[in-house]
């Protein structure tokens, strides 16, 4: 059986970091499965899912190793395209990827004790997301 939900949230950018662990489990709950995959999928170009330890001291790392990895102060070829500075935006989404895929058993997520499932903007401006939980399993 599959189940699809969607969870819809407004952010504010610049690699902002949304815990979705609980929105995902309680869209585990509501389905009635026991035991699967649940998939996260972000809908979008500049936001990306991925498992980290939620807290503040890692969240400001992930945006100081974003930083590193894609400044954002450097030219782009996207940027001079299409005018709107999120170049960056789009290499450090393709790097991180937009999915996650998280196995179930008795209904319950199997993550590890300090991961949670995050959404990170990465985006230079607000934006409404949307994200997919596809919910697979018996």
């Amino acid at each position: 059986m599959i189940v699809t939900e969607h969870v819809d949230f407004q952010t504010k950018g610049n690699a902002e970091m949304t815990d979705l662990t609980a929105k995902v489990a309680r869209a585990l709950e509501r389905s009635g499965l026991e035991a699967g995959v649940a998939v996260v999928f972000a809908s979008g170009a500049t936001g990306a899912v991925t498992t980290i330890e939620y807290e503040p001291g890692l969240m400001a790392d992930m945006k100081d190793a974003l930083e590193r990895i894609a400044p954002q102060k450097i030219e782009y070829a996207h940027n001079q395209r299409w005018g709107d500075g999120n170049g960056h935006s789009h290499i450090r989404a393709s790097m991180i990827g937009p999915s996650l895929a998280v196995p179930f058993s008795e209904r319950k997520l199997m993550l590890g004790t300090w991961q949670q499932i995050v959404f990170l903007d990465l985006d230079n401006r607000p934006r409404y997301r949307r994200v997919v939980v596809q919910i697979m399993g018996e």
